[in-house]
């Protein structure tokens, strides 16, 4: 059964429960499901009812959801929560998911919680907080298994059987030097299956590459998906082993891109509580809004214009948002294959003006292919075959507009510290619209005057 259908089934049965005032039949479920479940039921319903839910779960139960919630529904959590309460969710968190917890709090909290931790896990949590969060440090987890090169598989094989246990995710052991320096990785594949009294510089894979810690989490992403990685190492600049990272986290960071890049569009941002108070959302959307209430605005302005033509040839004013809507149908097909690129590191300064000419050529192509259809459709219902030609002509300068804008506006935005996913649509459009509006208005007020 897909996630989301099995989600919104135990989300109806808990809402009903919460109507009946069944509150064991609700503790019975979520008892049942993981923690990433219970933390997209949480997400799902309405503040009362996520209050009644979160009061049902125990104290281990809590710590586990809270490193698989948004931003916003985190924060909500947090604020009723203390900083011993705090603290003891580190014995059950991964040192990276801790951390991230933290950096939701004011710093005067964080400092509290940190405060009430031991020695060794302070440390630790610090070691990541001192990285920014998209980058390879704050994705770290500092629990690692390292073992000398010099030492024999059947040393290492003891070692690991007095821990008893292994990090979640553990593909390899690490291999470093008396001065903690990253040499390679010993698989666990080749330490079960070689000869135990071979030593470890003679099986490890001195090739594996290590991850610096500025790398930008996007960057660490394609490096896993390029080399089927399920964990790689992380160092400092002198090559000192600082941590590992792992798919799992890695995993989290292409979902969260992918729906960054989909909300973005609608100015809307992934940490964004879906159940937020009514006007927390109305500041949140209004800003977007308003900007394209403007550019509306410069678009009118242009129609305006040519009020005296739109007079004497009515058939201008039925035929415009034909031309409008398809400049911003065209341009945003190349914008959005633009910004993947860029996000893919397949657009750059080096093939960009190879992108702008095949984007030109296609909108040439494309232009003239449709515009032979509306030309020809508008000459027959109007009966005017210079209104064809004139929207023909339009179209295609749109269509061209539109593709080279298309093509520039990301790397434009990004210069300007903008994000094209977000702004980019909104320009766009009234490119577009604007462009569209005066070179068919204008055309028209040449030929019929």
């Amino acid at each position: 059964m897909p996630k989301t259908v099995e989600l919104q089934e135990r989300l109806s049965e808990v809402i009903r429960q919460y109507g009946q005032g069944s509150v064991a039949e609700t503790r019975h479920l979520l008892a049942s499901m993981r923690s990433p479940e219970i933390a997209d039921m949480l997400e799902s319903t309405p503040h009362n009812v996520r209050w009644v839910l979160w009061g049902l779960l125990d104290e281990e139960e809590e710590n586990q959801v809270l490193a698989h919630l948004h931003e916003d529904v985190l924060a909500e959590f947090l604020e009723s929560m203390n900083a011993q309460r705090l603290a003891a969710a580190a014995d059950e968190l991964e040192t990276d998911d801790f951390a991230d917890l933290l950096q939701q709090l004011p710093n005067a909290i964080a400092d509290q919680v940190l405060g009430a931790l031991d020695a060794r896990d302070r440390a630790r949590v610090e070691s990541v907080l001192s990285y920014a969060e998209d980058s390879a440090g704050g994705l770290m987890n500092t629990d690692t298994v390292t073992v000398r090169p010099r030492h024999s598989l059947e040393i290492v094989l003891r070692y690991l059987r007095l821990r008893k246990e292994l990090p979640e995710t553990t593909d390899a052991l690490i291999v470093v030097n008396s001065r903690d320096e990253y040499v390679g990785m010993l698989p666990v594949a080749k330490l079960l299956t070689s000869d135990p009294t071979v030593t470890v510089r003679e099986v490890m894979d001195t090739d594996a590459e290590a991850i610096d810690v500025a790398t930008p989490d996007t960057d660490v992403a394609h490096m896993f998906s390029d080399q089927d990685l399920i964990s790689a190492p992380v160092i400092d600049e002198k090559g000192h082993l600082l941590g590992r990272i792992t798919i799992d986290d890695v995993v989290d960071v292409i979902i969260d891109d992918a729906d960054e890049a989909v909300l973005a569009r609608a100015g809307l941002h992934l940490e964004d509580d879906t159940f937020a108070p009514i006007m927390k959302s109305v500041r949140s959307r209004a800003l977007w809004l308003t900007i394209n209430l403007m550019t509306t605005f410069l678009a009118a302005t242009v129609i305006n214009l040519f009020e005296e033509t739109i007079a004497k040839v009515v058939a201008l004013a039925v035929l415009m948002p034909i031309v409008a809507s398809m400049g911003g149908i065209a341009g945003t097909q190349t914008l959005t294959l633009v910004i993947r690129g860029i996000a893919l590191g397949q657009v750059g300064r080096a093939n960009l003006m190879y992108l702008l000419n095949r984007e030109f050529v296609v909108a040439l192509l494309n232009g003239v292919m449709l515009a032979v259809v509306v030309a020809a459709a508008a000459a027959l219902v109007f009966q005017d075959p210079l209104l064809g030609g004139v929207i023909a002509l339009a179209m295609i300068i749109n269509l061209i507009v539109a593709a080279l804008s298309g093509s520039l506006l990301p790397s434009i935005l990004n210069r300007l510290n903008i994000d094209p996913a977000i702004a980019g649509g909104v320009v766009l459009t009234t490119v577009t619209d604007v462009t569209g509006f005066f070179a068919f208005l204008g055309l028209a007020t040449w030929a019929y005057a």
